[in-house]
Formats: structure tokens, C-alpha cells, sequence
């Protein structure tokens, strides 16, 4: 969509960092597109995708990232969602491993479904990360939060506190939940 590119517009002018794009729609569609350095290449794809009526696959996103960091090192998980329609405590057990292999799942819950939000903040304590929420169509906001993960992913929970972006409330927020 729309709004997730110029999050990541947002992010890249913070730090430049290699990103996976995945997704899901539909009934068991999921895509993880390739490592990329380039905004471009990642609002290309977003641009390009097309919604699917379906359930969530959120444990096939995590499954994914348990994967990846144990090939080659992931700093940080991002999730964008506005529900959850899996088990949870299954999510869970998954959360939680990637709390073991220090991969914190920064969850930025579009929406205020507080059902949502309590599983949703339950998975990022499990993992070690931190639980947003944002109004819909608010990219600015969600684009400050996602430049506040690329800034920890670079330099960790010090370098997010020296930078300009933790004078944003939202990033506060964030900043307070993580270790």
C-alpha cells in the first residue's frame, strides 16, 4: 500500500539497512522477496501487492525469521497487523524463541482492538521487542517508528536513545518497553 512505502521511505532516510519484505494474503499465500538495501526496490514491492481476503499467517511470518537469524544474524522484526485469528499461545511459543535467539518482534498494531493489542504486546514481550499502535493512514507516524527500529537495528537500544528520534512520543513509547 501506499502508506507502508512511504514508511519505508521514512526508515531509509534514517539508516540504510538490508530489509526482507514478506507477506501474506489469501489462503496460505505467503512471499518472502529477497534481501535488499534499496528503498526503491521495497516500495516497488509494496506498491505492487494486492490484498487477499484470508486468515492471518502470523506464525508463518515468525517461523520465516526463526530461519533467517538462525542462516545469518536478524537485528530486528518488524510487524504491521491489525488482528490475530491464530492461536495465540502457539505465537507465543514462537515469540519466545526468538527472544532465545535475541530477535525482538517490534509489533506496530494498526487499529485499537484491545484483543488484539494484549496478544500482540504479549508476542513482543516474549521476543524482547516493543508494541505500537497507530491510527490507520497515519504513515508519518508509522514511518518514525519504523526509523526507530532501523536506528536500534543498526546500533542497538543506545543508539535509538542519542538519536533526534526518541524526542517522538510514539518512539518514547517504544524505547520504554525494550530492555
Amino acid at each position: 500500500s501506499q502508506n507502508h512505502a512511504a514508511m519505508f521511505v521514512e526508515a531509509y532516510k534514517v539508516s540504510t539497512l538490508n530489509v526482507q519484505l514478506c507477506y501474506y494474503r489469501g489462503m496460505g499465500d505467503f512471499t518472502a522477496l529477497p534481501w535488499t538495501r534499496s528503498a526503491d526496490d521495497i516500495k516497488h514491492a509494496l506498491l505492487s501487492v494486492r490484498c487477499l481476503a484470508g486468515q492471518t499467517q502470523i506464525g508463518k511470518v515468525l517461523t520465516h525469521a526463526l530461519r533467517e537469524t538462525r542462516t545469518s544474524k536478524v537485528n530486528a522484526l518488524v510487524f504491521v497487523g491489525d488482528c490475530v485469528e491464530e492461536n495465540p499461545d502457539s505465537l507465543g511459543a514462537l515469540a519466545g524463541q526468538l527472544g532465545i535467539l535475541n530477535l525482538p518482534l517490534f509489533v506496530f498494531q494498526e487499529g485499537k482492538n484491545p484483543k488484539v493489542g494484549s496478544i500482540f504486546s504479549q508476542l513482543a514481550t516474549l521476543s524482547g521487542g516493543a508494541h505500537c499502535q497507530f491510527d490507520q493512514g497515519s504513515a508519518k507516524q508509522l514511518g518514525q517508528l519504523l526509523a526507530a527500529v532501523a536506528v536500534y537495528a543498526a546500533g542497538g537500544k543506545p543508539a535509538l536513545e542519542n538519536h533526534l528520534l526518541s524526542k517522538d512520543s510514539s518512539v518514547r513509547r517504544l524505547l520504554q518497553q525494550l530492555k
